[in-house]
């Protein structure tokens, strides 16, 4: 009994003294252990709002006088979003064709907009029919369409239009897209592209040939697919057992073209972050599954539209947008910032800092936010660089608070993480709230973009967001989300109602292996494939350390300098936001097409892809500046209203 009294307090010293060297090395070091894809745990073990009797005395720093917000945030339910929103255009445009209102068409919808090809809704086949290119969407079927309507539909290939159908369900136009039937499956996972043809040419990387659309090892999750059989000419694309996935038969000057998935489904589940493990990847990696499908629709509009003109994705022209991000979330990370943000000034780079406002202490830190932090955002602004929330908390089971009442306010707001998978006092609101306050506060300028520690993400957060003021998101990665490109958010992370909110994905983190100093050339191979058609390249740097992550910036930053556009989230979500809303109409004749453009928000930058072989010959009004570039042209300063005259 003595040798064990003995026995025991020995080896809990041995272990003690073990855990405390174990985390000086990691103090030095300044390394933090990689952050995987956050694993949500079971709900109901997890909380975030205990009785006020189970919470602890918390370490508070308090800033004297200081209280706020004083308003209240309000969340109204929201009104779905009509689909005549979108209804209005010239015929030049894309027409969709609705035949299901109750479907996922905002999804669609919004991944047009992205990818800049103006488009129309419509519930009215004659009216689509006006149109050269004309999309029908959910399903074409004698089942959602009158036969007179399923005829006119049949004729529109043979006489030089372009018919689009996802799922052709029936009614008799098989012949016309070239196919014996239709069969439904909930077993495939993949569609590649084996054929060389000119729409698919520039799907080069191995993940645009094959791009997943379901989880491998349980692909029913999804909406069921189709596969089309007997196709009278070789597929376009083919799920993974070799069966037709996309039929693209040539009719006179235009195309009849079968797909045989909701393209619409597919992007809401990467713009809702639904997506079910789809990804082959969670961060760092190439993953373009939806720009694929996005660009199969652009380059399907430019080669059957009489005029197609769309809309670049990149400011000015250039290759690619780059936003460099800091997540400012450790206590020695506000310090070592100013080198980062020093460093960027000096090459006209601007950043943005997404500050915790850690005034508690608890389980992941020291309450480092205190009467310190004001004089280094207040730099960090001087230099020009965007300040943005990175909650209050960084509480890895964010996702998993409750809404909260909108009147939460500092001090009072006192989330305390007691674990990793307890976080007691939080709610989304006051994360949002308390954050935006102190931020505005002490650093003198407005708070509008968020992004929430460990990406953990509430499917209420786009209407909180709305309702507290924030504009643009960062709470995703772009492989979790199958896209690199922005897009817009929807509340409830659902399909029917959208939200003004826009979410520009994370591209390349720090924390996986090997460390980021090591992995500068593995960062530029995803940005040349981003750079290829104008892809967001996000980079997310702790600045936990300096030493190799600092490194790695200022060796990223050299290489992308000459092609790339850098800003801040900011910067880029407003120039995005505008043109999300410009529209594009253009009238031709035999040797001219003159382009009409409506721009409601004040618009910098904005690139215009016209055809190749137009000539500007004139435009108004005259003060606007047009300048040639790679992609077409560029138009600064863009007023309201703008016309432009080409020679075809």
């Amino acid at each position: 009994m003595k040798r064990n009294w003995i026995y025991f307090p020995f080896a809990g010293l041995v272990a003690v003294a073990l855990l405390v060297w174990v985390a000086k090395q990691a103090f030095k070091s300044g390394e933090r252990p990689p952050v995987e894809k956050p694993i949500e745990p079971p709900a109901p073990k997890v909380g975030s709002v205990p009785s006020p009797s189970a919470a602890p005395a918390v370490e508070l720093h308090r800033f004297p006088g200081v209280i706020g917000p004083t308003n209240v945030s309000h969340i109204p339910p929201p009104p779905p979003t009509d689909w005549r929103r979108y209804s209005s255009g010239g015929t030049n445009r894309l027409a969709i064709l609705l035949t299901e209102p109750d479907s996922a068409w905002l999804g669609l919808a919004h991944g047009l907009r992205t990818i800049g090809v103006p488009f129309v809704l419509t519930t009215n086949t004659a009216h689509a029919l006006t149109h050269r290119v004309v999309l029908v969407y959910p399903q074409l079927s004698g089942a959602v369409l009158a036969a007179p309507e399923l005829r006119a539909l049949a004729a529109h290939p043979r006489t030089g239009g372009t018919l689009i159908a996802a799922n052709v369900l029936g009614g008799g136009l098989e012949g016309i897209f070239g196919f014996a039937q239709a069969v439904p499956s909930k077993a495939h996972y993949e569609i590649g592209f084996p054929t060389q043809h000119p729409l698919t040419a520039g799907f080069t990387h191995p993940r645009e040939r094959v791009i997943r659309v379901a989880e491998p090892k349980n692909p029913a999750a999804i909406a069921g697919t189709h596969h089309y059989t007997q196709p009278a000419v070789p597929p376009l694309a083919i799920y993974e057992d070799g069966s037709a996935a996309i039929l693209l038969r040539p009719w006179e000057a235009g195309y009849a073209c079968a797909l045989g998935f909701d393209p619409g489904y597919l992007l809401l589940l990467g713009h809702n972050n639904r997506e079910e493990g789809i990804a082959r990847a969670y961060v760092n990696q190439f993953e373009p599954s939806l720009d694929v499908l996005l660009r199969l629709f652009k380059e399907l509009y430019r080669a059957a539209a009489p005029a197609p003109v769309t809309l670049g994705t990149v400011p000015f022209g250039r290759q690619l947008p780059v936003l460099i991000t800091h997540d400012v979330d450790y206590n020695r990370s506000l310090t070592n910032a100013l080198a980062y943000a020093e460093f960027e000034a000096s090459v006209g780079v601007r950043a943005t800092y997404f500050t915790q406002v850690k005034y508690l202490r608890d389980f992941n830190d020291t309450a480092f936010f205190n009467d310190t932090a004001p004089p280094i955002l207040q730099r960090l602004r001087a230099l020009g660089h965007e300040l943005a929330s990175h909650t209050v908390c960084h509480s890895k089971v964010f996702s998993r608070f409750p809404l909260g009442t909108g009147t939460e306010c500092y001090p009072d707001y006192q989330p305390f993480v007691r674990t990793p998978i307890l976080t007691i006092g939080g709610s989304v609101l006051g994360e949002l709230r308390a954050s935006k306050f102190l931020l505005e506060k002490f650093g003198g300028q407005e708070i509008v973009s968020f992004r929430p520690g460990h990406l953990s993400n509430p499917y209420a957060l786009p209407q909180a967001l709305v309702a507290t003021g924030y504009r643009h998101s960062s709470s995703v990665t772009a492989n979790d989300s199958l896209t690199h490109l922005p897009f817009q958010l929807n509340h409830d992370r659902a399909r029917a109602a959208e939200t003004p909110v826009f979410e520009f994905p994370v591209t390349i983190e720090d924390e996986e292996q090997p460390p980021l100093g090591q992995r500068v050339q593995a960062a530029l191979d995803v940005a040349r494939e981003l750079a290829r058609y104008g892809g967001l390249m996000n980079v997310l740097i702790h600045p936990d350390i300096t030493g190799h992550k600092l490194q790695f910036e200022r060796d990223f930053v050299a290489a992308l300098k000459p092609v790339a556009w850098f800003g801040t989230v900011n910067d880029f979500a407003s120039w995005w936001a505008a043109r999300n809303e410009v529209a594009v109409d253009v009238e031709v004749s035999a040797n001219f097409a003159v382009v009409s453009l409506l721009v409601p928000q004040p618009l910098n930058g904005l690139t215009l892809q016209v055809p190749a072989g137009w000539r500007l010959q004139s435009f108004e009004p005259a003060g606007l500046k047009v300048t040639p570039a790679d992609a077409g042209l560029v138009l600064d300063q863009v007023p309201p209203q703008a016309r432009l005259v080409f020679r075809r």
